[in-house]
């Protein structure tokens, strides 16, 4: 008898069990879906069903609307076309020089031109009156910059400068009563504070996002490689920003900017958590110098600097790990008129600790040369004060000019584009004139005023702008072409 009730209460108990595996499995497994996403789909359908959202409360200090409506109006996608290009044999070919490359495949294109190019990304505009900050590396090589406003207004924009050491450029738009941001303080950010990224992704206008500051502070060595004065001091994200997002704004819940969105960290090439953007007060500097002189005014201490780590700190007896060490003081330099020494570590400047290499160079490329700076620093583990006076890249105290200005100065010759008449009967696509010769390698040649610069080292020369990329990468000598009035075409080199 024992034993049937026994079984009778296995089975019950069977069932039971059989029961709520199921119902569990309809609940948990049953109602899902997965969906595969193939490298090249875009976009994909979903759908969300909320009864009713009266009783969502969002709490204090995280509603996004404030900040989202206030940033929104003053971003704008930016398109740029490049520049044919000559896809011939010979000079300019990358392919003709790739012997590899020419064995397996020949040279392809060979006779033809490739057609322009098209990219994009975001802008913010700063002003009423149409003054916009991006990256450098949007608009970098573009031919034709357009802005599209967030209520579709297009316009042609004009690169007022650009600053490939802080990824900056500064664009200008002929309107009035423009929406703008306002600049915020980026020195205040604290790690883990609530932002907004607002930008052009995948061409979709006017995307927002959030996300936390994850770091301040952040160099990531992706301009590095491009100049030796480079500045990396990125505040580092976890709001969502893909490719279209460079040059967008970077905002708190006030809808302050706080940084110009530049970079992501991703093994794929689309986003996987981390974004960077340049900190606000460097991006005001920077806007400031392009604006007021015509480039960046670099202000520097002329020292040799790392960080101090547990390692070096035991290595020097150093009693902080704290401030930036500095290994070496160049001769000449601002630091070293203010007697700083090898071996002296770094506390702050002007009351703002500087607590790696990265901040360091932040805070002072937010001076300009000829100012003075208050240095705090430990000498032998004793603190100590340091006025120091910052120089600028050619160790002088002086703001120095735009770099075009500056080059055109030193060939020594003054300019003026070719009228179309006369470069249509000359048979030339433009160039610049020369109206005036002074002092300097030009005038050493023998050319004469009227001459018409054509091509430097084989790149074409139709603005001043054109002049001074060539001359940038130029080595001990150039060749310099182009045409007189009368036909009689001209070959000069030139020594630097």
């Amino acid at each position: 008898m024992n034993s049937g009730k026994t079984f009778l209460s296995l089975l019950v108990a069977s069932l039971i069990g059989g029961v709520l595996t199921l119902g569990g499995y309809k609940i948990f497994f049953d109602n899902k879906q997965y969906q595969s996403f193939d490298a090249q789909q875009k976009s994909v359908l979903a759908r969300y069903y909320v009864n009713d959202t009266s009783g969502v409360v969002v709490p204090q200090g995280l509603n996004f609307i404030y900040a989202s409506n206030v940033v929104r109006p003053t971003v704008v996608h930016i398109k740029t076309t490049y520049p044919e290009q000559n896809n011939m044999r010979g000079f300019g070919n990358p392919y003709s020089q790739d012997p590899f490359f020419r064995f397996f495949f020949d040279e392809p294109g060979d006779g033809q031109r490739l057609p322009p190019r098209q990219s994009s990304g975001s802008g913010v505009i700063i002003s009423a009156d149409g003054y916009i900050v991006t990256n450098n590396h949007v608009i970098d090589g573009a031919s034709k910059v357009e802005v599209v406003l967030d209520d579709k207004r297009k316009y042609e924009a004009k690169v007022v400068g650009r600053d490939p050491e802080t990824d900056l450029a500064l664009l200008k738009i002929e309107e009035k009563n423009l929406p703008f941001v306002k600049y915020g303080n980026s020195e205040t950010v604290k790690v883990g504070e609530w932002v907004l990224a607002c930008g052009n992704p995948f061409d979709l206008t006017s995307t927002i996002t959030a996300g936390i500051v994850s770091a301040k502070g952040r160099n990531i060595d992706i301009l590095r490689n491009k100049t030796n004065f480079a500045i990396e001091s990125f505040i580092q994200t976890d709001a969502a920003v893909n490719p279209g997002n460079s040059g967008g704004a970077l905002v708190n819940l006030k809808g302050e900017l706080i940084g110009i969105n530049t970079a992501i960290a991703t093994p794929t090439g689309a986003y996987a958590g981390y974004s960077f953007a340049v900190p606000v007060a460097l991006v005001k500097k920077v806007m400031d110098d392009l604006l007021n002189y015509g480039e960046v005014q670099r202000a520097l201490l002329g020292v040799m600097i790392q960080d101090v780590t547990a390692e070096l700190a035991k290595e020097k007896s150093i009693n902080e790990i704290k401030g930036v060490y500095i290994s070496g003081v160049n001769d000449g330099s601002a630091a070293k008129d203010a007697g700083l020494k090898d071996g002296d570590v770094i506390l702050k400047i002007d009351d703002k600790e500087v607590n790696s290499v990265n901040r360091l160079q932040e805070t002072v490329a937010q001076y300009r040369p000829g100012d003075k700076v208050k240095v705090i620093y430990s000498r032998n583990n004793e603190k100590k004060i340091a006025t120091v006076t910052l120089k600028n890249k050619r160790g002088t105290y002086k703001i120095m000019k735009q770099a075009s200005q500056q080059m055109i100065e030193d060939l020594g010759v003054q300019l003026e584009p070719v009228k179309k008449e006369e470069a249509e009967k000359l048979n030339i696509d433009g160039g610049l004139k020369v109206t005036a010769l002074l002092d300097g390698p030009l005038k050493e040649t023998g050319v004469k005023t009227g001459f018409i610069i054509t091509k430097i080292d084989k790149f074409d020369v139709k603005t001043v702008k054109d002049i001074t990329d060539a001359l940038q990468s130029r080595n001990e000598a150039s060749l310099i072409e182009g045409i007189y009035p009368d036909g009689k075409k001209g070959y000069y080199a030139i020594g630097w």
